[in-house]
């Protein structure tokens, strides 16, 4: 599966090529394009009925720590209903991501997460394609180019550049764009790359990850570890709701709680490790861990939304007694905390926020608005007519982005390293890609630099592993140079795991027969 062409002309394109080096192997392979809203239901709802699909995670600031990815997208416990969709269960490599997570000295954490690396290289329960270097512009005479933020392996599109961008004449709108339809604008449920840039801005965390990659209090005005498992945050005083309800010391303990209690399951991972929540005083709420965590404060603190529990308690409760969880479940008015106001959603063409004026840290811009704009295309030509003032999503050749800023004169472009990657899933609950050597084939049947050159235009390098070179400390720069491709590697790999009709018609393997109808 893969989204059109129109949409992202990237994954389209290497998903055909893709395609064709395994046919070379001897595979029948059938490309369904469709639009991402329902590539997503067919892939995360229907989890035993479809084979591969192009999928991709975003570089988001809490992934600046690695555990968000190597836990949550390979820990056998989030298979069911979480990140795992792909259905990974291999428990030498739960026990080195599980040990990662309570090892506080970063050299002895560093090396388990290479470890955990290394094993996902040999298994290749995802065929990792590229981290890609997103182009980003933005019309310089319309804001001060100086109080846009460039975060680290994010990039400019970032939370921190939609707080601290400055207009300088009398737009004082910032006008993005996304190739993708919105999912979902919920608190409890992490629907998209979009929907996330939006509920990051409607809601609070308690703690933020700065331009730096580091944590920093946020909605918390301080804390302290009062010892390996237990962290007292302190409210900042005056915060509230879009409502006019206070943020108080209840709705942290609520929205916390609300991500274990069975209605949220992608957040639970983040809240897992929380055994107990206690308030003492007016402000303050104390946290004991079950274990120690090398990374509570990004993976936990710097995640979780914090919600009106006025607002979220009858729903939730109502949600106990249904089928359904609250992944399903759309506010007409989302009500947050955050720097911006929900305003409007008109489907298919545009959601609009406005600044929140009484927020401890309020926009320089008056207006946060989003146009869906589903062709590359259009999305610059919007830009350069002024449409849009921020592309935040251009999934076109990087290059013609550069040609147009040196023609226009008034657009400024920065690209970077993404954190998030590009990536085929294998689904490894059919038959065959439950077999390690088979995955192990078709990922070596692709040499990355063609994806690289032809599909990414270079704008891109090559991957074989979930954690990004920008994560430099972290990345096992090993699982990428040493990786081997070509139609030959792949061959030898599907001959030596006794698969036959190698570059005809491939057969399974002796005394092994296909176990699905469909």
């Amino acid at each position: 599966m893969s989204r059109p062409q129109a949409a992202q002309p990237a994954e389209f394109q290497a998903i055909q090529l893709i395609a064709q080096e395994w046919r070379k192997l001897g595979l029948d392979v059938k490309v369904n394009v469709m639009p991402w809203s329902q590539m997503a239901d067919a892939v995360w709802y229907n989890r035993d009925t479809w084979d591969v699909t192009a999928w991709q995670m975003t570089g988001r600031p809490e992934r600046s720590d690695p555990d968000e990815i190597i836990f949550n997208l390979f820990h056998s416990s989030t298979a069911e209903k979480g990140y795992n969709f792909i259905g990974y269960n291999n428990p030498a490599y739960d026990k080195i991501v599980e040990e990662q997570r309570v090892t506080v000295d970063p050299e002895q954490r560093k090396a388990l997460v290479i470890e955990a690396q290394e094993i996902l290289a040999a298994d290749q329960p995802n065929m990792m394609l590229v981290h890609p270097q997103q182009a980003f512009a933005f019309d310089k005479t319309v804001f001060d180019p100086t109080s846009v933020v460039d975060q680290s392996g994010i990039g400019i599109r970032s939370y921190w550049s939609w707080l601290n961008i400055t207009p300088t004449g009398d737009q004082k709108d910032i006008i993005v764009n996304s190739s993708d339809n919105v999912i979902a604008v919920n608190p409890l449920y992490i629907s998209g790359v979009t929907d996330n840039w939006l509920t990051e801005l409607i809601y609070d965390r308690l703690f933020r990850v700065g331009a730096d990659g580091l944590p920093q209090p946020w909605l918390a005005e301080s804390f302290e570890w009062r010892d390996d498992t237990t962290i007292a945050v302190t409210l900042r005083e005056g915060a509230t709701f879009h409502d006019g309800q206070p943020v108080t010391a209840e709705d942290v303990v609520f929205s916390y709680e609300a991500t274990t209690g069975g209605e949220a399951p992608m957040y639970a991972p983040f809240g897992s490790n929380v055994s107990g929540i206690a308030v003492e005083g007016d402000n303050t709420v104390v946290f004991t861990l079950g274990t120690q965590s090398a990374s509570f404060l990004t993976s936990s603190l710097a995640k979780i939304n914090i919600i009106p529990k006025h607002v979220w308690d009858p729903v939730l409760a109502d949600l106990s007694t249904k089928d359904e969880n609250a992944e399903s479940h759309q506010e007409d008015m989302p009500i947050g905390s955050g720097a911006f106001k929900f305003v409007r959603w008109l489907p298919n063409e545009e959601i609009v926020l406005e600044a929140n004026a009484d927020h401890f840290n309020a926009p320089k811009a008056e207006r946060f608005i989003l146009r869906l704009v589903p062709n590359a295309e259009a999305a610059l030509g919007m830009l350069r007519s002024g449409e849009i003032n921020f592309l935040t999503d251009f999934q076109g050749d990087p290059q013609v982005l550069l040609d147009a800023a040196e023609q226009d004169g008034d657009l400024e472009v920065v690209s970077t390293v993404d954190i998030g990657f590009r990536y085929v899933a294998f689904n490894l609950r059919r038959p065959p890609f439950d077999d390690p050597a088979f995955r192990r084939a078709l990922s070596a049947a692709v040499d990355r630099r063609l994806i690289v050159n032809a599909a990414f235009k270079k704008f891109a390098v090559a991957s074989n592993s979930v954690v990004s070179p920008a994560l430099e400390y972290w990345h096992a720069a090993d699982v990428v140079d040493g990786f081997q491709a070509g139609t030959d590697v792949a061959k030898s790999i599907l001959e030596e795991a006794g698969y036959g009709g190698v570059g005809d018609k491939l057969t399974y393997p002796e005394g092994v027969s296909e176990t699905l109808a469909d």
